[in-house]
């Protein structure tokens, strides 16, 4: 049996260097909180995948998930390279912008803010949803340095954010419960 290593011990000091890069960067680099934060997001919606019941929202949550690790790799790409790992494409979000047409269909109106809790799903769904969103504040702030990151890559982030608050709804409804709303009668005030 051959024993895999899954260390290099080269990022020891702080520094790490891009797919086909020739400079070592600091982690603390914007580019690495946005693969940070990319990272997160593609974990945690494996977990809301993982608690969802429905097969085909399996497969679309399944389906963003290879789209986020598409991203990363792009982003991981030195400038000079990133043709050649392509990142996300107005196809891709106008498929998100259908799921989520799909999933909205029938919703009953929103009436008041809507309080994250309500089902395990719906709260693994909406923590997914604030990861998004940070990440996509991360891919903003690369594309502020990088250009070439691309307006594709950063509607995907904003709609798959958006596809995951639908989620929660869907799942606090799917369980006949009224989502959770913030109340006038809080000790915060309305």
């Amino acid at each position: 049996m051959t024993h895999i290593k899954f260390y290099t011990g080269q990022g020891d000091n702080g520094a790490t260097e891009r797919l086909g890069g020739q400079q070592r960067l600091s982690k603390s680099a914007v580019l690495f909180e946005a693969l940070g934060d990319l990272d997160e997001a593609n974990a945690v919606l494996g977990a809301v995948r993982a608690r969802l019941e429905k097969v085909e929202l399996q497969a679309t949550l399944l389906a963003a998930q290879r789209c986020l690790s598409r991203l990363m790799a792009h982003l991981s790409a030195a400038p000079r390279l990133r043709a050649r790992y392509g990142g996300l494409t107005d196809a891709d979000v106008e498929w998100l912008e259908a799921q989520i047409a799909e999933l909205t269909a029938g919703l009953p109106p929103l009436r008041e803010f809507v309080m994250p809790g309500a089902t395990q799903t719906e709260a693994s769904a909406q923590v997914a949803r604030t990861v998004i969103r940070r990440a996509e504040r991360h891919l903003v702030a690369l594309a502020e340095l990088e250009p070439s990151v691309g307006v594709a890559n950063l509607a995907f982030l904003n709609r798959l954010s958006s596809l995951l608050f639908v989620v929660a709804l869907r799942a606090s409804l799917a369980r006949r419960l009224k989502p959770r709303a913030t109340t006038t009668k809080s000790p915060c005030g309305d």
